[in-house]
């Protein structure tokens, strides 16, 4: 697997402010939120051959943030699969009008990102939902990996954890590629791990940009020590010891 990202981070495509929020936790977002995250267990036991490591480390509620590398489309179900209960989830604004994938995000409750530059109402939307002690869960990668690998993780994850003061709670997967998952026999299951590091919080720095910067890389070399070798990209001399 190539090490390099040879794309810059992309940008949002659609700008709609309006539509950026902290999802309203309603009964019938409860309700939905309680059966979509069954019905994605089973659909990761029909299509995949999971396995799951350290999930003790997570929480049964919040304030908690959940961070992890992003190989590819099957990401959000193994990790609602793992879940003790339903996260909140940012995702790109472009997925809010794509077919049935943004019917499904508009009933489960999704904080919508525009990639590309500091989106304020994204932030403070996590940032209200941690206050209010929920789980947050978002890729620092900002995109799905080009490389199959580690990609520089941007700072809005760290930058959510300094100021809420949250515990982060890193996630690293393997086998989800698309082209692993869309790419399998009908018959077959496609073999994936999902595995879950230990909570920690941000080192302090005397200054707290320079602490969201270091914290970016804390984060992102918290990931890889979960990770094989080979998936480790741009923080390949992350030791997983």
């Amino acid at each position: 697997m190539a090490s390099e990202s040879p794309e810059p981070k992309p940008v949002a495509e659609i700008w709609r402010p309006d539509l950026v929020s902290l999802p309203q936790l309603t009964l019938a977002r409860r309700i939905f939120r309680a059966f979509f995250q069954r019905f994605i267990s089973l659909v990761v036991f029909v299509i995949m051959r999971a396995k799951f490591n350290g999930l003790e480390n997570l929480p049964k509620k919040g304030p908690a943030l959940i961070v992890f590398n992003h190989l590819g489309d099957a990401d959000a179900a193994l990790i609602l699969a793992a879940l003790r209960s339903p996260a909140d989830v940012m995702g790109k604004i472009e997925l809010h009008n794509y077919g049935w994938v943004g019917l499904i995000g508009r009933a489960y409750g999704t904080i919508w990102v525009h990639r590309g530059s500091p989106d304020r109402r994204a932030l403070r939307a996590a940032l209200d939902g941690l206050a209010a002690g929920r789980v947050v869960a978002l890729a620092p990668e900002a995109r799905e990996s080009l490389t199959g690998t580690l990609e520089e993780g941007t700072e809005g994850a760290a930058f959510i954890a300094v100021k809420s003061g949250a515990r982060v709670i890193p996630i690293g997967l393997t086998g989800t590629q698309n082209e692993f998952i869309h790419g399998r026999k009908w018959f077959q299951r496609a073999p994936v791990t999902l595995t879950v590091g230990k909570p920690f919080g941000i080192r302090e720095q005397a200054k707290r940009q320079d602490m969201i910067r270091e914290g970016t890389r804390q984060i992102m070399e918290e990931i890889a020590r979960l990770l094989p070798k080979e998936y480790r990209g741009k923080y390949e001399y992350v030791s997983s010891e």
